[in-house]
């Protein structure tokens, strides 16, 4: 479960950027584009061009949904760490204003320096 209120340590694998969009079309705002997407188990972390969003499903039935949206001008610091020979994962700490820090544990397959790059862009 992704759980900004309870810096959860999550495991999280890339998906195709055209199922982040359908996850969360009907909050996008226009001209805003998918530019990064994970999943975990049913939960899923989703980057926009604007903003960072959680989408935690809920629940036996997953009916209900909670959408954590998180623009990059509450974020002020990140940090990432790339996997290593026997730790194969990545991970991204992310400090966000007024929730404090949270921790992503991404797979082997996620370009972690990519991802940095990017927040920077968004957030400098």
């Amino acid at each position: 479960m992704i759980d900004f209120t309870n810096k959860t340590l999550i495991k999280l694998k890339p998906m195709e950027l055209k199922e982040g969009e359908e996850t969360i079309s009907t909050l996008l705002i226009p001209d805003e584009k998918v530019t990064f997407a994970f999943v975990s188990m049913r939960d899923k972390l989703i980057f926009t061009d604007k903003r960072i969003v959680s989408v935690n499903v809920q629940g036996i039935t997953g009916k209900k949904i909670d959408y954590t949206s998180i623009p990059y001008s509450k974020i002020q610091v990140f940090s990432i760490e790339t996997a290593g020979t026997f730790d194969l994962d990545s991970e991204l700490d992310v400090t966000i204003s007024g929730l404090g820090t949270v921790r992503f544990e991404l797979s082997a397959q996620t370009d972690v320096k990519e991802l940095g790059t990017f927040l920077s862009v968004q957030i400098l």
